[in-house]
């Protein structure tokens, strides 16, 4: 097996979906028997723009048209995390140690209805929305660091 540190980290991005009341989006992946969600998030194909990305991964994932959703904002720089030592080898065939990720914020314009995670290839098993003052806690432990920093970055869009 390689070592990690021989590895990349995958470019990606994230998405922070806000409903009205302020609350974000969260789903609980389909592929782990943890109790853990997430926001949406995927890799970034070659020549792909990552806010390009973040639209198209948050259609994948949630089913969410694009003309529902409003950018509030892009966080400054890049995020990275390290999977777990148990996980690599396992996750995205084994070429990369982590992720670094691009994070953008947005507003959800539709109603509940027009969230359907039943999509061409499911991510989820289900989704809610999550008080923005709860969220590390609810994401697996690897990723709260993470969490913590884009939190910290749209603290000033967050009630």
């Amino acid at each position: 097996m390689t070592d990690n540190i021989d590895l990349p980290y995958r470019p990606c991005v994230g998405v922070m979906l806000l409903n009205r009341q302020g609350q974000v989006f969260v789903g609980q992946r389909l592929d782990t028997t943890l109790e853990a969600w997430q926001m949406p998030q995927g890799g970034i194909d070659p020549g792909e723009d990552p806010l390009a990305t973040a639209i198209r991964e948050l259609r994948e994932e949630t089913g969410i048209a694009p003309n529902l959703v409003e950018l509030i904002a892009q966080a400054p720089g890049k995020f990275q995390y390290d999977l777990p030592s148990d996980l690599i080898g396992k996750v995205w065939k084994g070429k990369y140690r982590g992720q670094t990720q691009r994070w953008f914020l947005f507003r959800f314009l539709g109603q509940d209805s027009d969230v359907r995670i039943e999509t061409a290839h499911p991510e989820f098993r289900a989704w809610r929305w999550a008080d923005p003052k709860d969220l590390v806690m609810q994401i697996v432990p690897f990723k709260r660091g993470l969490y913590e920093e884009v939190l910290t970055a749209f603290s000033a869009y967050l009630n």
